[in-house]
């Protein structure tokens, strides 16, 4: 994919709809046409109506000069046709149409021919259409006459000074076989320019029928004008005027569903139609489609440091150079945020399309100049492949643009986590199985249908959590301090009732939304659940602290903070009754960024803890500058301390460095006695394992607690 010369941002072929209606240029019309074109054009016109002309110059010349008055305002109107947006290059309606349809029916076929004739040649220049392309509107727009003709032939319809209510009826069916016509031959002509294959979006002309019924039905009141008086048939330009309006508006309307505002790109709906486009109806096989998905790095930093206003012509930006990179057989849309996506047509494989992918990187690599600043952007490129599509399917290959999607953005966020800069979606990748998938799309529909935290909460403070039907389920595990044998707080583990596969893990299903959207949704159902039990105990009389699990994915926004917020506000709930657990992993993704949210969640007096402590590449650095109330030794390392002389060292290691930090250390893990009585020998400070318990439900809880004698190890001399 060689570089492309820059221009507006464009979705090339694959994109039929006029994104940019108000220069009045249809798709795929250049936008400076050769004056050798327009001449020829001209020419072409000239030579046919001299040639109907001599055919029939008796019939002209006993013409009134009612009709050469319309027919000069047919050919001036049309110095300005009606482009309708989002629609292909034969949907333009000609407002000519008003006059040369009622010349057919006053005065017949060949007249109104040689005004239509010359009517387009004038709209075709003003729209800098291509001499090639004006002999098929003009082919149009004469089998409609002639269509209109030939009913008004048949039964008789000649309208005149006086008409009748019988001749109405007439002009209506008249005007039924004009609309008839002339899309019918624009529907066969668009099929043979594509090979077959179903033109896009043709069935979608409420508008554009809508104004050209609205023209041609005005067409004979604009005709009783003339035979009254010429004066009065300047007066119609008002009335189309009106037309022109409606049809504009429509237009606007249109591209703003379709156009991202803030570049000009098409947006997500544009390439679900064009994926659905692109093999439907084939007589062939299409060739097949690959999806990249560009997430650019780091964006938010730019936000942050420089403010949205800059971010947003930062972004803009990025759309006009990948335009100009992006050729016009393919597709480039903003699917939102810093996320943009092209639709590659012309890939044999993977291999090219790494190669596109490698371009598109290559062509953000040139730093990006705003207010004197040099912005250096780089992409993280997620690719997807679409396989061939047997000839006449409906659907293309493996999937529509929704699969895509999904495939595309599991790769990006593989090569997020592998640190590579592009990856290209595998189905024998487990995460990416369609059980897998399946399992996430599931969740998500689960998730959508719980009550919003900001929507529906509890009407009175400590109020017990309702049964929930979206089957998530929280179960609780106690921590123990081990010199008192206390329960000082439990961590809330997560699971969740599937409907047909059973009981899914926490493991699992972090390892399935994680990288997803639906992580978000999910801490929030979480947080929801543990405040709400929170407040609960706490009326109960057993103020209770829990620890709960949060995602990278939602320490790199501030939103989660809001959530905390809102949440123990209105649960009436202690901050110092909720724990964050943060993973290494977490931590070490982007520390800038999780160091602003866990500080604010530090400052409203929300302890965090560092998640699975020793399983990553945590630097002292950043354990010394981060808020940090806790760390938690992985369990890996505590089951095997008794036996395992390196795990003793590493667990004694880890407590005398967080002792020097003067963070609180509690060992995960603790099944058996002997473990419990090392971790005492050490100095660790809690305990939680299957030794105290076993995780529970909350309704559990109070009577455990009820029940629970605290066990005090016996120091070993």
């Amino acid at each position: 994919m060689g570089a492309a010369q820059p221009r507006r941002a464009t979705a090339g072929s694959l994109l039929p709809e006029a994104f940019f209606p108000e220069t009045g240029v249809e798709p795929g019309w250049p936008a400076a046409p050769a004056w050798r074109g327009i001449l020829l054009t001209a020419t072409g016109a000239a030579v046919v109506d001299v040639a109907v002309w001599a055919a029939a110059e008796d019939t002209f010349a006993a013409l009134p000069p009612a009709y050469w008055a319309m027919a000069v305002l047919a050919v001036a109107v049309d110095a300005r046709p009606y482009v309708l947006a989002n629609r292909r290059a034969s949907s333009v309606v000609l407002p000519s149409i008003c006059f040369t349809f009622a010349i057919a029916l006053a005065w017949g076929f060949v007249p109104a021919l040689a005004a239509q004739i010359a009517a387009v040649t004038v709209a075709g220049a003003r729209m800098r259409r291509p001499a090639r392309r004006v002999p098929h509107l003009a082919v149009q727009h004469a089998g409609a006459l002639a269509a209109a003709s030939l009913v008004a032939a048949v039964t008789g319809l000649r309208l005149g000074p006086a008409p009748h209510w019988d001749d109405a009826a007439l002009t209506v069916a008249a005007a039924a076989a004009w609309i008839g016509a002339r899309y019918g031959l624009a529907a066969l002509t668009a099929r043979w320019r594509s090979d077959g294959r179903r033109p896009p979006h043709l069935p979608r002309r409420n508008v554009e029928l809508f104004a050209t019924a609205a023209l041609l039905l005005l067409g004979p009141v604009v005709l009783a004008a003339a035979q009254v008086g010429l004066v009065l048939v300047p007066l119609v330009l008002l009335a189309l005027h009106a037309v022109h309006r409606m049809v504009r508006s429509a237009g606007e309307y249109e591209r703003a569903a379709r156009v991202d505002p803030l570049t000009g790109l098409p947006n997500r709906r544009v390439l679900q139609a064009a994926v659905a486009d692109h093999q439907g109806g084939a007589r062939q096989p299409a060739p097949p489609l690959a999806l990249l998905l560009l997430d650019l790095d780091r964006f938010r930093n730019v936000n942050d440091a420089l403010g949205h206003p800059l971010g947003d012509r930062l972004l803009a930006a990025v759309a006009h150079r990948l335009a100009a990179a992006v050729p016009a057989h393919d597709l480039l849309v903003r699917l939102g945020g810093d996320e943009f996506a092209v639709l590659a047509t012309r890939v044999d494989g993977p291999a090219a399309a790494r190669a596109v992918a490698g371009h598109l990187a290559e062509v953000l690599h040139r730093p990006f100049h705003l207010d004197g600043l040099a912005v250096d952007v780089s992409a993280t490129i997620g690719i997807a492949m679409q396989a061939l599509a047997p000839p006449g399917s409906a659907r293309g290959g493996s999937g529509d643009a929704a699969t895509l999607l999904r495939q595309a953005e599991a790769a990006m966020y593989d090569a997020k986590q592998r640190g590579d800069q592009m990856v290209v979606y595998g189905p024998d990748a487990a995460h990416h199985s369609p059980e897998r998938l399946t399992l996430l799309a599931d969740l998500r529909c689960a998730l959508h249908g719980h009550p919003s935290v900001l929507d529906v909460l509890p009407s009175s403070r400590g109020e017990e959590p309702g049964p929930r039907d979206d089957g998530i389920q929280l179960f609780y595990q106690p921590q123990i301090a081990i010199a008192s044998g206390e329960v000082v707080g439990v961590e809330a583990l997560l699971r969740w009732q599937h409907p047909q596969r059973g009981l899914v893990g926490a493991e699992e299903l972090i390892r399935v939304a994680e990288q997803t959207p639906v992580m978000r949704l999910l801490t929030a159902r979480v947080l929801h659940e543990v405040i709400a039990q929170l407040a609960a105990w706490q009326v109960a009389g057993r103020p209770v602290r829990a620890a709960v699990n949060v995602s990278v994915r939602d320490l790199h926004s501030t939103e989660i903070a809001e959530r905390v917020d809102t949440l123990l506000r209105r649960y009436g709930v202690p901050a110092r009754l909720l724990q964050l657990e943060i993973t290494e992993s977490a931590l070490m993704a982007d520390p800038h960024r999780v160091l602003t949210t866990i500080t604010r969640l530090d400052r409203m007096g929300v302890a965090i803890s560092l998640d699975d402590f020793g399983t990553g590449y945590s630097s002292l650095q950043h354990l010394r500058r981060l808020p940090l109330s806790e760390v938690k030794i992985d369990r890996s390392f505590v089951l095997g301390m008794v036996a395992d002389r390196g795990d003793a060292a590493i667990v004694r290691s880890v407590i005398d460095l967080a002792e020097a930090l003067r963070l609180r250390v509690v060992a995960e893990g603790v099944e058996d006695e002997g473990t419990w009585r090392a971790l005492a020998q050490v100095g660790c400070h809690a305990a939680q394992g299957w030794f105290h318990a076993r995780p529970m439900p909350a309704e559990d809880l109070l009577g455990w607690l009820a029940r629970y004698r605290p066990l005090r190890p016996v120091p070993t001399t």
